[in-house]
């Protein structure tokens, strides 16, 4: 467990205690979760040891770890107020947060779990947790074309279509366009039956659930009849030119490069587009240049045109999901490394007598 955070000093064993005002029963047993399991996770991330009795809680560890345990659990019996559940996913978010600063800057990290922007949907309100996922979201909103970049977990897709679906409920759009090119990750789909739509249709499904749980299912289809929504394979984007739209192009790194072109030459007036996708995990056919790889390049200091590069210690799924691509990048790193030590030149003799 060490190695999963480094910054945590081994210092002498500390004891810093916590008491925890007003007293709410409710609150205090959503605090501790299920068989106490919010305050198993924070023991094995931490590597502390936390000891409950009433209201009273006594964190033993390192100096830094058990003042960053008491301040994650100070904000997580803050987040139980207005709340009747606490998901593991907000436990482990509160926890990134505090692991991804440095001590001195803990606590300001952690009161601004709750600020940053509000993305109104038919279903309730989604608000951006973290830092990074802020910023990206106010990119969205106050540029015309932006990225979003990084492994599987992070909300990228997710935070795209919120800020779509949110677009479209304040009337500041008039379409969304959701648009994945159908390459396929490894599987062969050509055999399924029915027509074009209906084979592409495995393609799309990550972006249906999300407008689902945004819109409700009938809204969703409704607006799909009327074109209002509309999702589609890349390949439909060619010759049109889009205004007043929310484009999103999903998994953006199985583009060609001329595909990316056609895709951001698209953009009509008031129209906003995000293009989201993860550079390691490209199915293009073997020597074909990825779009997303090459666009980073070539728009990095393009004015109106923002990145935001998202990072493992960003993934908000199961805690595995973050250790299992830190551990795929530390291998791809070493595999580089190794390709780079094979294709060094041999030195050539300075003279014959050398040789």
């Amino acid at each position: 467990m060490a190695g999963n955070i480094p910054h945590l000093n081994s210092h002498a064993a500390t004891r810093r205690a916590l008491h925890l005002e007003p007293h709410d029963p409710r609150r205090l047993s959503i605090l501790c979760g299920q068989f106490h399991e919010h305050l198993k996770l924070i023991e094995q991330r931490l590597q502390v040891q936390v000891n409950q009795r009433g209201y009273t809680f006594s964190v033993n560890g390192s100096d830094q770890a058990t003042a960053i345990a008491v301040q994650v659990l100070e904000r997580l019996y803050a987040e139980t107020e207005d709340s009747d559940e606490l998901a593991p996913e907000t436990v482990h978010l509160v926890l990134q947060i505090a692991l991804g600063g440095e001590p001195a800057t803990t606590s300001v990290q952690l009161a601004d779990l709750g600020d940053g922007p509000v993305l109104i949907t038919k279903k309730g309100t989604i608000r951006p947790r973290g830092q990074n996922q802020q910023r990206y979201v106010e990119q969205i909103l106050s540029h015309d074309i932006s990225f979003g970049v990084g492994p599987a977990g992070t909300g990228k897709t997710y935070l795209a279509v919120a800020a779509a679906v949110d677009q479209l409920e304040k009337d500041l759009i008039r379409r969304i366009l959701l648009v994945r090119p159908a390459v396929e990750a490894g599987e062969k789909l050509g055999f399924l039956p029915g027509d074009l739509s209906e084979k592409i249709n495995p393609y799309l499904r990550p972006l249906y659930d999300a407008l689902y749980e945004m819109l409700g299912f009938e809204r969703v289809a409704k607006l799909i009849d009327r074109q209002v929504i509309e999702i589609a394979p890349l390949a439909y984007m060619r010759g049109r030119t889009l205004n007043h739209s929310f484009i999103i192009l999903d998994e953006a790194q199985n583009t060609t490069p001329e595909q990316m072109k056609m895709f951001l030459t698209r953009l009509g007036y008031g129209s906003k587009a995000v293009i989201t996708g993860d550079i390691t995990q490209v199915d293009l056919p073997r020597g074909t240049p990825s779009g997303l790889a090459q666009a980073l390049q070539i728009l990095d200091n393009v004015p109106g045109i923002h990145i935001t590069r998202f990072q493992s210690r960003d993934v908000v799924r199961h805690p595995l999901v973050m250790r299992i691509v830190d551990a795929y990048e530390r291998w791809d790193a070493a595999r580089e490394q190794d390709k780079a030590v094979v294709r060094r030149p041999r030195q050539r003799p300075d003279s014959e007598d050398e040789a």
